[in-house]
């Protein structure tokens, strides 16, 4: 399905916690009516007790609060602060609670990856943000490369449509009609700026391929640049095969990926597309300094997406994410700069003469891993011939 674009939206880059989580605090601070957070991940850490304690706020002044977490990405959130968020009033449910985490289910990687809030119909955050402390790991000194956007204006209303509609379907799922109905708080219609933007899910009903199919038409139509930046990066023949097109027609083609080794399977899986991506004309940048959870791209510096999405099998295959289109020259060059710098400053560039040094065990492992990751789409149920050869 195409996306549909608003006109009049005020519509703020957010990078990394340092930006997202005051202005989200700030915009619960201020709720008067409703506030719904979506999250995948909700971490019982200082970013996630100060998240939960301005929702308590919010509830105990009589707002209506839901907080809606994945099962999977927060496997420990009811016994630690979703408990806390119960008690002080705030409705809680987790989309596909993990209830034997040892046994490979069909459906078990269908997840809710978005990472959405929105108050009072006057303000919607969406991104690739979890509520997590920016710095969680030991080793890890430099804060998680990402992006959110507080949107204002009219596109607030597709965005509160989908929040309200994924929650009642969770609360029939989960057998809690007689949970309360949120509270409909009317979005703001008026325009407040003066950019075009969509919103866009993903879904396995009307919506299974409409983050891919953005992506693909806005590679098509590229005639000068496409810099993509994914945490996740395992695109399947079509995606590949358009961003070497557009690489053949003369296009720039940057993609920036994780250098640091986060997940073992999805890193080496990544690693084993380095020789055609770059023998098709694509420059592939790894970021050094921490970890990049970023999902965003920018085209031709007028066409920027923000989101949840990764590129990825099971992003675009089957978990429910949410991205934000921009159309908009000043928005996209903003997040062109944030890249750029990230680029040039905080990465390093793969070469072929990089992948011919790479030793014989490396191969091997790329190699088992990307075939994991195709075995595992296809026990999914997906579409496991996008990732044939």
């Amino acid at each position: 399905m195409k996306p549909t674009f608003f006109a009049g939206n005020r519509i703020t880059l957010l990078e990394t916690g340092t930006d997202y989580f005051p202005a989200l605090i700030a915009a619960i601070d201020e709720a008067r009516t409703e506030v719904h957070l979506e999250s995948y991940m909700y971490a019982d850490d200082a970013t996630g007790r100060a998240i939960t304690a301005a929702l308590g706020r919010a509830a105990a002044r009589g707002v209506g609060v839901h907080v809606l977490v994945d099962g999977f990405g927060a496997p420990d959130f009811l016994s630690a602060l979703g408990y806390t968020l119960i008690a002080g009033g705030v409705q809680v449910m987790v989309y596909r609670p993990e209830v034997a985490r040892l046994r490979l289910r069909r459906h078990r990687l269908r997840r809710m990856h978005r990472k959405l809030a929105v108050v009072d119909g006057r303000i919607a955050f969406v991104g690739g943000i979890n509520i997590i402390d920016d710095i969680d790991a030991p080793a890890q000194t430099s804060p998680r490369f990402d992006y959110a956007v507080a949107v204002e204006g009219p596109l607030l209303e597709p965005i509160h449509r989908s929040i309200h509609h994924l929650w009642k379907l969770v609360r029939w799922a989960n057998f809690r009609r007689r949970l309360p109905d949120l509270v409909a708080a009317p979005p703001a219609p008026k325009p407040l700026g003066a950019i075009n933007a969509a919103f866009i899910v993903r879904d396995n009903l009307r919506h299974r391929r409409d983050i891919e199919e953005a992506y693909l038409d806005a590679i098509a139509a590229a005639r000068t640049e496409i810099i993509i930046a994914n945490a996740y990066f395992l695109p399947g023949r079509r995606f590949r095969h358009a961003l070497t097109e557009a690489a053949a027609r003369g296009v720039r083609v940057v993609v920036l990926l994780q250098g640091r080794i986060e997940y073992v399977l999805q890193h080496y899986a990544t690693q084993a597309l380095y020789g055609s991506l770059i023998a098709g004309g694509v420059n592939i940048f790894e970021y050094l300094p921490g970890y990049l959870h970023a999902k965003v791209a920018v085209i031709d510096g007028h066409w920027a997406t923000i989101g949840s999405s990764n590129i990825d099998p099971f992003s675009l295959l089957l978990a429910r994410e949410a991205n934000v289109i921009v159309r908009d020259a000043d928005f996209a060059g903003r997040l062109h700069a944030s890249l750029m710098l990230a680029i040039t400053q905080a990465s390093g560039e793969i070469r072929v003469d990089d992948l011919r040094k790479r030793s014989w065990f490396n191969r091997t492992a790329c190699w088992l891993a990307y075939t994991a990751m195709r075995l595992a789409v296809g026990i999914a149920g997906s579409y496991g011939r996008e990732y044939r050869g």
